[in-house]
């Protein structure tokens, strides 16, 4: 029974975008486990809250990750 864990920062993915990454990730496995393992495939998402998220030293924010997507980084 696979489970697949994604860590994300609260706020940053809408309901919609959540259920899309639980779909194409669940695609994924089963793309390369056979489709019998879909009813079993089993997809967590945790929220972590922002700015308790760091990266190189420095905490990451909502608004940092909103602006990274908006410069199309």
């Amino acid at each position: 029974m696979p489970l697949i864990q994604v860590n994300v920062i609260k706020d940053v993915f809408t309901p919609a975008q959540k259920a899309e990454i639980i779909g194409r990730l669940t695609d994924a496995m089963v793309g390369v486990e056979g489709e019998a393992m879909r009813p079993v495939t089993w997809c967590v998402i945790h929220e972590v809250a922002s700015g308790d998220w760091g990266i190189a030293g420095n905490p990451l924010t909502t608004a940092d990750v909103h602006a990274l997507a908006a410069a199309g980084v």
